[in-house]
């Protein structure tokens, strides 16, 4: 089971998104006031937030996850780890209050991701990360990944784990294959392809379609894209909009072709290996899911050492053996082909946690939805979706 099956459509906790993309200037904290008391020297703990089913376990105890304690054998520093976020926008509303009232949010460390990331960077609600004392995310960090558009030079986030907005198709029941998004319209699919609901999560492929740089698009191409799919709504060839319910719906044979997330489909293809995922022709959608250290944190510097650990490229192949999202740590490649394992080592020739060359020349970082697009954008996507 993959932890983005967990994920729910753009739009729950609606007034936190609405502060957020408004961003509401009594809400902005300024760089002066975003750190707290640091009591790491004294108090070796640290509060440690994510996703379900994002960390590695042990295969016969799910209470020990074996990075996390090798941390803390390491360190002593005692880490309180919380499977808390199910969504983004619900877990915005809520630590939002205690961010833009100057307040603690209990949190050291969060992992949210990077469209969620962008408005936290703007809102003044995360702090810088001291890179003189992060080694490993200095030398290590994917390139493709340190200068997304949001957060220059990766100075308030770093990558948890990284993955790939794609196309996953059923080759065997569709008969032939796909290649290019604009393949999803053939006559044949119609009724049978499913695209993701989430603004965020959907937009930048679709417009990779239209042969459009994601890095800089416009407003002109979002209309053009939305009038596109409004279309294909209205002549029910897009069978139904999904969260990570595309999961069932491929694997059962409902839906021929959808959109998809590289991580789940490395996961259905152990079940089905009729299952491919297409990095389309004309491009797409590279994405991370990123660690933060929010305002006034009490650990700070226990929150940065946590973060190195997971640079460290042992312990990041460790990881991803077990996540299996493209991992932001490429030196993990070799450390996991040195495996004993057949299985393990498998995992470093594998494209989608380790994206070669040419897949890498067709993936691309979208540059984010502004504050002032944001509400005007997700009303007429969410009218278009039915949200």
């Amino acid at each position: 089971m993959s932890r983005r099956s967990l994920l729910r459509a753009l739009g729950a906790g609606a007034a936190g998104a609405t502060l957020a993309g408004c961003g509401v200037p009594a809400a902005f904290v300024e760089p002066g006031d975003r750190a707290g008391h640091d009591s790491s020297a004294t108090d070796h703990t640290l509060h440690f937030a994510n996703w379900p089913l994002y960390i590695d376990t042990d295969d016969e105890d799910e209470s020990k996850r074996p990075t996390l304690d090798a941390f803390s054998r390491r360190t002593g520093i005692s880490v309180t780890y919380t499977e808390e976020i199910n969504d983004n926008d619900e877990f915005f509303g809520k630590i939002s209050p205690a961010l833009m009232n100057h307040q603690q949010t209990g949190r050291d460390l969060i992992v949210i991701s990077d469209w969620m990331a962008a408005r936290f960077v703007r809102l003044g609600w995360v702090q810088e990360m001291d890179r003189a004392k992060q080694p490993n995310v200095a030398k290590y960090l994917d390139p493709q990944l340190r200068t997304p558009a949001f957060d220059e030079g990766r100075r308030h986030s770093v990558p948890w784990q990284s993955g790939i907005t794609g196309i996953a198709y059923n080759r065997k029941k569709l008969g032939r294959e796909i290649r290019s998004t604009g393949d999803l319209w053939a006559d044949d699919l119609r009724g049978r392809v499913t695209l993701l609901s989430g603004l965020d999560e959907s937009f930048a492929l679709l417009m990779q379609g239209n042969g459009v740089d994601i890095t800089r698009w416009t407003a002109d191409d979002f209309h053009t894209m939305c009038d596109q799919v409004e279309k294909r709504v209205r002549s029910k060839h897009i069978r139904r909009f999904t969260g990570n319910d595309y999961i069932k719906d491929l694997a059962t044979g409902d839906v021929l072709a959808c959109q998809a997330y590289s991580g789940d489909v490395i996961q259905l293809q152990a079940d089905n290996p009729d299952i491919e995922f297409v990095v389309p022709e004309e491009g797409a959608e590279l994405w991370a899911e990123s660690l933060m250290i929010p305002n006034l944190a009490r650990h700070k510097r226990n929150a940065e050492k946590l973060v190195d650990h997971y640079y460290d490229p042992e312990v990041a192949a460790e990881l991803a053996a077990w996540v299996n999202y493209v991992c932001p740590v490429p030196a993990a490649r070799d450390v996991l082909a040195s495996s004993k394992d057949e299985e393990t080592a498998a995992l470093a020739e594998d494209p989608l946690i380790f994206p070669d060359d040419a897949m890498r020349e067709r993936l691309a970082i979208a540059r984010d939805i502004t504050s002032e697009e944001r509400m005007d954008f997700a009303k007429k996507w969410n009218g278009i979706v039915g949200l």
